[in-house]
């Protein structure tokens, strides 16, 4: 397998590839001495705070230092060379694949990486021109050959996949099917963005619910505190993953693969949920197939759109006051209906004509006409106003709309979005789906996301967050939860730490690349504030799953974080798979490795997309008994290493 890119995404997919699926992999990266720097100072600065809150934290608990901070990230910089041509010879790279240091995968690059003969080919690129003009070479090259493309843009994303399958196609005489090593010619379009974007969310936002939809299909997971007493009944309800049991132990376990017996469970069996005492859990809720998403921020037609733009168009303050005179006049319309005997219509038009000065004074009058027609040349009086106010308001309205709208007065209970890159704009229109609101806060005036976020009216505050009072005019100190997923993981950390100083009870999610850099970050925030939720969360991490099992030629749905690690849902043909087919669903399951959740009815592809009848398709309370036959297609749930053993290539030892 192959595998070209120019960040950190590159590196994971490849460590995937050999560690967990045993692959043969030539990584194709740009040399190092190309590889724009790393920020030393922004590092050393968010190094040297995360130093003085260990050593604090050391001082009152007692005890030697539980996280180290000096480890630095191998992640490759984005502003890598683009020259062609090659400046080192092959190595090898630390988990074993072959490395080839190209500034681009050209053609004569992609040969010698050996594209002709390869069975599959990942272009993850940060850039989707550079990711597209290889993709088209390397289809040239081997029409066999399976792609998997890393693109930002979806609706470009679908172009390509179905004229790369076209070409393939064509080039194969329509027998593409049969590949090297049982591996048919087909492309996948991924966006990291899209991938992680969802736990990120998730993770932030109040509750502790986890979503995974794609192409149709809903899997809804919920996190129970310890000790909860509805963890088995329920309607096709399993457990999941059970939470770690040293949450609040600085020393304990911190998730991660390598926290032992303390640490996360994944795909826990039925003796092993009913021992986990002091644990929580995260249990399957729901498994659907559910429509296309609204597009959010966009108001419907009818009465509720005319009733938003109204509200939009001008302030609440306006509006009661065009209320309460409007209320007024219908009451002195009243009353002279009451006191004359008027029609009334009547009544309705003689006021008005008194609100706007243009009736004949009441001379000849009664006492209660002459005091009605007072009242309304004084309400109409009052009215030039408010109707200069409304004139004023909706020309500001129109000249701002092109203008970022500022954090309201009263506004909190929010999320505090740093970033607005791919990854944070993605992230914003999943907060967005969710009805729930944001401030977002971005240093360049030029990032993807700022017009996303004028479309969706968020409010944005334009600064450098490492500057004073920047987090305050986010209204930080109000804020719900802190979501910082700048592409830096030191202004990520320096954030955190700063919000933190302001609410220690904040909920606090990093995105941070360097594994060990994160755990040291999350030992040391919860000893800090151990009554506050801290989480990091790797982009690369939560994506380079759902790249892998692509260039596997398997449909990755989607991924949830179970603390520092992953939880994987995946469609499966049965067909093919011993472990699988002619089995019970009870004797499918793998503890710690895969379990079934659902079994796929629907023969029309169509019908999987969704639909209103779509969810007769579906069947996710399976009984234990069914057996699982070679035409069935299945939802499972797996650990990165269980869908490796189920569905690699080679057979591996269980060691």
């Amino acid at each position: 397998m192959v595998v070209c890119g120019d960040d950190g995404l590159a590196h994971r997919l490849a460590a995937e590839l050999c560690t967990v699926y045993r692959e043969q992999v030539t990584l194709v990266v740009p040399p190092t001495a190309r590889v724009a720097p790393r920020p030393v100072v922004g590092r050393t600065r968010a190094a040297t705070i995360l130093d003085r809150v260990s050593a604090a934290v050391n001082r009152a608990a007692g005890n030697g230092d539980p996280a180290t901070t000096d480890r630095t990230g191998d992640r490759t910089g984005a502003g890598a060379g683009t020259g062609n041509d090659r400046t080192a010879a092959p190595g090898i790279a630390p988990h074993g694949e072959r490395l080839l240091e190209a500034g681009e995968a050209t053609e004569a690059v992609l040969a010698e990486a050996g594209v002709e003969r390869a069975a599959a080919l990942a272009l993850v690129y940060d850039d989707d021109e550079t990711n597209i003009r290889a993709a088209l070479t390397a289809r040239r090259l081997n029409p066999r050959l399976r792609l998997v493309l890393r693109l930002y843009n979806r609706r470009l994303g679908q172009h390509i996949e179905e004229l790369l399958d076209r070409a393939a196609a064509l080039a194969t005489g329509d027998n593409a099917d049969d590949g090297v090593d049982g591996f048919g010619a087909s492309t996948t379009v991924l966006s990291d963005a899209d991938t992680a974007a969802p736990a990120l969310a998730a993770t932030a936002v109040a509750g502790t619910t986890k979503v995974v939809q794609t192409d149709g299909l809903m899997l809804r997971a919920v996190e129970r505190p310890p000790g909860h007493t509805s963890q088995g009944p329920g309607r096709g309800l399993c457990t999941l993953a059970l939470l770690s049991a040293t949450t609040n132990d600085p020393a304990g376990a911190d998730g991660s693969e390598g926290s032992g017996e303390r640490g996360p469970q994944l795909l826990p069996d039925e003796r092993a949920v009913a021992e986990a005492t002091g644990r929580g859990s995260i249990v399957l809720d729901t498994v659907r197939y559910a429509g296309p998403a609204l597009p959010a921020g966009r108001s419907g037609g009818g009465p509720l759109g005319a009733v938003g733009a109204f509200r939009s168009l001008f302030s609440r303050r306006l509006r009661w006051s065009l209320a309460g005179l409007v209320g007024c006049v219908f009451a002195l319309a009243v009353a002279q209906m009451v006191t004359t005997g008027e029609h009334p219509l009547g009544a309705t038009y003689t006021t008005l004509l008194d609100l706007f000065a243009i009736n004949d004074p009441a001379t000849e009058g009664s006492d209660s006409r002459k005091v009605l027609q007072l009242l309304s040349g004084l309400m109409g009086l009052l009215l030039l106003p408010v109707l200069l106010a409304a004139v004023l308001e909706a020309l500001g309205t129109f000249r701002s709309g092109s203008a970022f709208r500022k954090p309201p007065r009263g506004l909190s209970g929010h999320v505090v979005l740093l970033g607005l890159g791919k990854i944070g704009t993605r992230v914003l229109a999943r907060l967005r789906e969710l009805h729930i609101p944001v401030v977002c806060v971005e240093a360049d005036p030029e990032a993807r996301g700022l017009a996303e976020a004028r479309r969706l009216r968020v409010p944005v505050v334009l600064g450098d967050v490492t500057q004073e009072g920047v987090l305050e005019a986010a209204k930080i100190h109000r804020a719900h939860a802190l979501l910082a997923v700048t592409s830096s993981d030191t202004t990520n950390l320096e954030a955190g730490l700063y919000a933190r100083s302001v609410r220690p009870d904040l909920r606090v999610v990093l995105r941070l690349y360097d594994d060990d850099f994160a755990t040291a970050v999350y030992r040391t925030l919860r000893a800090a504030h151990p009554h506050a939720l801290t989480r990091s969360r790797s982009v690369t991490h939560l994506a380079a799953p759902a790249f892998a099992g692509a260039m596997m030629g398997r449909q990755i749905l989607g991924a949830i974080p179970v603390e520092r690690r992953v939880l994987l849902f995946a469609a499966v043909e049965v067909r093919g798979h011993p472990r699988l087919e002619g089995r019970t669903v009870a004797e499918a399951f793998s503890a710690g490795a895969w379990r079934v959740l659902a079994l796929d009815t629907a023969t029309d592809p169509a019908e999987r997309a969704g639909g209103p009848t779509a969810g007769s398709g579906l069947i996710w309370d399976l009984p234990p008994t069914y057996v699982l036959r070679a035409e069935d297609r299945v939802v499972l749930a797996a650990t990165r290493r269980g869908l490796a053993e189920l569905l690699g290539r080679r057979t591996r030892s269980t060691s």
